[in-house]
């Protein structure tokens, strides 16, 4: 658990809750590890009873396991509980605490004025987020409302606890109360209100047996593809307690079964909710049992002996991304022995097992251009390469998306996406913060080996490239893109970048997304 969370902690968002299901024999273990390498978290408990029946007994029968509920230190977020209480509250509207997603600089969609009528207090409006800098107008508006801000005390810039959008409905449902101080409240009907999240779950909701495994068989018939899958009530009620406003990111880096994705696409469907899901998993139950549970519980809710019994489904889309394993790319190395090697390793078996076990890989396979074939991106959507088929040592071509893979590999933030006339143009950001142009095409037909038909080929897709930059007017001269990335040879004129630093090797603007991938695969220095 230690590597994951340290890898996980920089996907937090700033004020993150994070939730760990552990049983007796490792539970000690593990609130010491949180303890000690993860100070910055603040850890409860939650004991859930998950297996009222009881488990086998040697001197008791178990009935619970544990949960860590984990929130940061400087975060002032109360989990919620699921069930209401009677009468009205009256709830600060400002966020307080010290995280950055108190502030406007950590969420400045929810830094916006409410609009007030004078004469009675009363909440009418609001006014869009201002830009991200700069000032922002004050005092009343042409109609005369006036203009109340998340200001704390000492003038610094809070948010509201909700965004702008979410806010809307609120003013329109007359949510909001306006104090004569100007204080904001929320107002949160029984129905609305939810209590503190309790340290003991009893309900027989969390029954594992009941609304996991049998969940399971319902939905895939008697042979259920997964043991010992949580309840969708324990997952759905812990996503429940830290999310207020329904448009958090949950991570799952232990996803299983899919329970987490399945408990999301349920809150979201119960509450109009906008939450997200990143699964991560990679044993064989990723196409067994996880990917076939979240598209049958998009399809519908109701499932008996694997067949659904509503069609009361939901509209939802997902991607998911295979990367590729260990075993693939080792059955995609090409090994050559020649003549000599093999004629050295039949005469001296003492070298024969050294050479096996320590040399075999890296001389064989010199020069083997299989585990990244850059010829073979002339025709980019029709990349191949050998992976398991299941059986042992069986293995299939599958189609790789080169395009996703280059941009995970430049970790761009793609603005936009689209396929012109053949040419897949990509356009986004890189870290850096710089513009960054990606063109795909297909150069020349793979199959083709006649070097005059192949030359003759490549000219004609550089003219179509020339044709094309001209008709969209791209201009590698300008600074729309800061930088601009093709595959294959071009003619496209190129610039260098900081030409004036002396003894740095210059940047051009214009790059080979080929000689990039391979940089970017296989340079552990950048790593």
């Amino acid at each position: 658990m230690q590597n994951r969370l340290a890898v996980a902690t920089r996907l937090f968002a700033d004020d993150p809750t994070l939730f760990i299901a552990i049983d007796d024999f490792e539970m000690v273990d593990l609130c010491e590890l949180i303890d000690t390498h993860f100070s910055s978290l603040r850890r409860e408990m939650i004991i859930v009873n998950h297996h009222p029946q009881g488990g086998k007994a040697t001197t008791l029968a178990n009935t619970h396991e544990y949960m860590l509920a984990c929130v940061s230190r400087s975060s002032d977020r109360t989990l919620s509980g699921r069930k209401s209480q009677d009468g009205i509250e009256h709830r600060p509207f400002k966020r307080s605490g010290t995280a950055e997603s108190n502030f406007r600089y950590g969420r400045p969609n929810s830094f916006y004025a409410i609009l007030v009528n004078p004469k009675n207090k009363e909440v009418v409006g609001l006014e869009r987020p201002p830009e991200r800098e700069g000032g922002y107008p004050t005092g009343k508006t042409e109609d005369g409302l006036l203009r109340v801000y998340p200001l704390g005390r000492d003038g610094s810039e809070r948010v509201w606890r909700r965004s702008y959008e979410s806010c809307l409905s609120l003013v329109s449902e007359k949510k909001f109360y306006c104090s004569d101080n100007m204080t904001i409240y929320q107002l949160i009907e029984a129905d609305d209100r939810t209590p503190a999240l309790f340290s003991n779950w009893v309900d027989p909701r969390y029954n594992a047996g009941t609304h996991g495994a049998n969940l399971l068989r319902d939905m895939f018939g008697e042979q259920t593809p997964f043991s010992y899958p949580k309840s969708i009530h324990t997952v759905e009620d812990a996503i429940f307690s830290s999310d207020t406003e329904s448009e958090s990111v949950c991570l799952d880096f232990f996803a299983g079964s899919g329970t987490t994705g399945h408990a999301i696409i349920n809150l979201n469907r119960e509450g109009n909710g906008k939450r997200k899901y990143v699964l991560v998993e990679m044993g064989e139950h990723f196409d067994s049992a996880l990917k076939p549970r979240i598209q049958k519980a998009i399809y519908s809710t109701d499932w008996k002996e694997g067949t659904p019994v509503s069609r009361e489904g939901v509209s939802h889309m997902f991607k998911y991304i295979r990367l590729e394993s260990y075993e693939d790319a080792l059955a995609n190395i090409e090994l050559q022995r020649s003549k000599p090697q093999q004629f050295l390793i039949d005469k001296a078996e003492d070298f024969r097992e050294s050479y096996m076990l320590k040399y075999m890989l890296d001389v064989e396979s010199r020069g083997s251009q299989t585990l990244l074939n850059i010829d073979n991106f002339d025709d980019p959507w029709n990349y191949k390469l050998l992976v398991g088929a299941g059986s042992v040592g069986e293995t299939r071509p599958v189609n790789v998306d080169l395009v996703e893979t280059f941009n995970w590999l430049l970790g761009l933030k793609v603005k936009h996406i689209d396929r012109i006339s053949g040419f897949q143009v990509i356009e986004g950001e890189n870290p850096k913060g710089e513009k960054v142009l990606v063109i795909w095409r297909k150069v020349r037909d793979m199959g083709e080996t006649d070097i005059e038909k192949i030359a003759a080929a490549r000219e004609h897709a550089n003219h179509d490239l020339e044709a094309f930059f001209t008709k969209q007017q791209y201009n590698t001269l300008d600074s729309e893109f800061d930088v601009i990335y093709v595959n294959g040879d071009n003619n496209l004129m190129n610039v260098p970048l900081d030409p004036d630093k002396e003894g740095v090797e210059p940047r051009y603007k214009v790059r080979l997304i080929e000689e990039e991938f391979k940089r970017l695969m296989f340079d552990v220095k950048d790593v």
